[in-house]
């Protein structure tokens, strides 16, 4: 399933790029781009720059950049079709899609969701009026999770009966088969369908773009129900080694602060948002995964773990190493007073639950200090056992250098020589894997140099400067092969310019394209031109210096003075005539596009 490319474009030329970003960004005029401080990272001084003109935008702090479908794409963090979406809402526009519809999978997407929507109100508006429910208000009081916080985070209570959310459902007009597909339901051995959920307290599960796809159920103390947590199953619309409870109220300040809590259950999460640290979430009813860190990477790069990271670490420390290697995240944990959880402290003590995250240790640090600080260094003996245990735990981690920065800071703490401690971590064997994922440096052309100039003016004034310029006249290995890509793509006349050459670059021409779509431009292009056509003339005549053909000796001599007249208003475009014409014969190459 697709969306139409005629839709897309229409989307893209009736929506303002500007409009959009200012939306989540205070923009001002400059020039003709409009400047304001990056979404995307924490800066001072506004080095975002977004141009109506080519409707692009382009960070030169983060490097972030793109069209009006990548900026909703990256700050609300959802996939293409989606963002195309939106904004077609915004506009009021009807889309239509490759398959003659939405496609069967997004339609049934779409009803799961809405059931789980529908149940989600339901549920809630039984918490907070059914007078059955008022057990589950009382114990919610209790823990500090009435009022305005039940509602923020939608509480709701499933009442003890067989089928009461199935009746309300089906009068919504959504089929059995929707509520069995979401977990809500199940066929009993009657044959008659019956509620997932009774007599919980639940907490509704959304994606991080908003929206339901899961519940997770508590029973009130007292109860008989064995199981004191109850959980959706998995769906075709929830996936719990990819979702994380509370992300989509989480990531707007996880992106701000570049890091994110990590908690056991849904209280805590709660309890860190009563707290004033709105960052946090949960896994919902799972082991920390990869997945997780997956999808963690794209909101930010510091991950503090507010669970019991040792016991974690214990069968897990070697995956929390490789992950930090693999997705370039940091990995820390907070140290909590004993025996309290962030639920308690958010009532107790919130000021400690804020200073525990301020205060979190690198995961490696907060298990070596474990070791260290609840054993016994009285004697000699005990403090070569310590030493050893600490070693054990220092040397499964995969870098040298940090395994013999703790060795010393342990040897330090148990008087130990240092060397002695250092030499043992510095022999552990460690097979070092790489990734196939290299990024090249990107070989930059500096701005505003006229090579950088003649792409963006090829970008936002194609004809103005198009017709002067060959291949020859780019030195610079990543702004020829822009060139070649914007010339290729000029062929085509489907999407536009920048799209089609986006499409046909590699990784270093993508980012020269990025912001040479927003550069402020303002010089004549066939200054430009001129400026290109005399460098690359002379650069052709200093490696000509053993010609012996008479009339190539003649052509020379006539170049040599037309790069004279090119300094002139008068003559500069009759020069750049010929000393173009020149290259294009001494080059080989096909005369310029037009």
């Amino acid at each position: 399933m697709a969306i139409h490319d005629e839709d897309i474009e229409r989307v893209r030329s009736s929506v303002s790029i500007v409009d959009v970003v200012q939306q989540y960004v205070t923009l001002r005029r400059t020039g003709r781009n409009w400047v304001g401080l990056c979404p995307f990272h924490a800066e001072k001084s506004g080095s975002f720059n977004v141009r109506e003109e080519t409707g692009r935008y382009k960070c030169f702090g983060c490097q972030a950049g793109g069209d009006i479908f990548t900026f909703v794409q990256e700050i609300e963090h959802v996939d293409f079709v989606s963002a195309v979406e939106k904004l077609a809402g915004r506009a009021g526009m009807t889309l239509r899609y490759t398959s003659g519809g939405e496609g069967k999978d997004r339609q049934r997407r779409k009803q799961l969701v809405a059931a789980l929507e529908s149940a989600v109100e339901w549920y809630h508006q039984q918490l907070l009026t059914a007078p059955e429910a008022r057990p589950a208000r009382d114990y919610l009081r209790q823990r500090g999770l009435a009022g305005d916080v039940a509602r923020q985070f939608r509480l709701g209570w499933a009442p003890d009966e067989w089928d009461a959310l199935s009746g309300h459902l089906r009068k919504e007009g959504f089929a059995d088969d929707v509520l069995r597909d979401t977990g809500l339901a199940f066929t009993n051995r009657a044959n008659r369908l019956q509620d997932a959920f009774r007599a919980r307290v639940l907490f509704p599960i959304f994606t991080d773009g908003g929206e339901a796809v899961a519940f997770g159920g508590r029973i009130l103390p007292g109860s008989t129900d064995p199981a004191k947590y109850k959980n959706s199953p998995e769906t075709k619309v929830y996936q719990k080694s990819k979702t994380l409870y509370g992300l989509n109220w989480a990531k707007n300040d996880v992106v701000k602060a570049d890091q994110v809590i990590v908690c056991e259950g849904y209280t805590d999460v709660i309890g860190f948002h009563r707290a004033g640290v709105p960052r946090a979430v949960a896994t919902c009813g799972t082991a920390f995964t990869e997945e997780h860190v997956r999808v963690l990477k794209r909101f930010a790069s510091k991950v503090v773990l507010a669970f019991d990271a040792d016991a974690a670490g214990q069968g897990a420390a070697e995956k929390f190493y490789e992950w930090e290697r693999k997705y370039k995240v940091e990995v820390s944990v907070a140290r909590f007073p004993e025996g309290k959880d962030p639920g308690d402290l958010a009532s107790s003590d919130p000021d400690a639950l804020a200073a525990a995250i301020d205060d979190a240790m690198p995961f490696l640090g907060f298990r070596v200090n474990r070791v260290v600080s609840q054993a016994s260094l009285r004697s000699p003996e005990d403090r070569a056992r310590v030493a050893t245990r600490a070693l054990e735990v220092i040397n499964e981690h995969p870098d040298v250098n940090v395994r013999k920065l703790y060795a010393g800071e342990v040897a330090a703490r148990v008087g130990i020589p240092v060397a002695d401690l250092s030499r043992q971590a510095e022999k552990r064997r460690v097979v070092e894997t790489r990734e196939d994922e290299i990024v090249p440096a990107v070989a930059a052309v500096p701005e505003f140099t006229a090579e950088f100039a003649a792409v963006a003016l090829l970008l936002q004034s194609w004809d103005s400067i198009a017709p002067w310029l060959i291949e020859d006249l780019f030195a610079n290995d990543v702004a020829r092969r822009a060139f070649l890509a914007l010339a290729e793509a000029s062929e085509s006349t489907d999407g536009t310019l920048i799209d089609n050459a986006m499409s046909l670059a590699d990784p270093e021409v993508r980012e020269l394209l990025e912001r040479a779509a927003v550069a402020d431009i303002d010089v004549e292009p066939s200054s430009v031109a001129f400026d290109l056509i005399g460098v690359a003339v002379r650069r052709a005549l200093a490696t000509r210096t053993r010609v012996t053909d008479a009339e190539e000796i003649r052509a020379d001599g006539e170049a040599r003075r037309h790069l004279e007249d090119l300094g002139s208003e008068r003559t500069a475009q009759g020069a750049g005539t010929v000393l173009l014409g020149w290259l294009v014969e001494r080059s080989g190459v096909s005369a310029p596009h037009d």
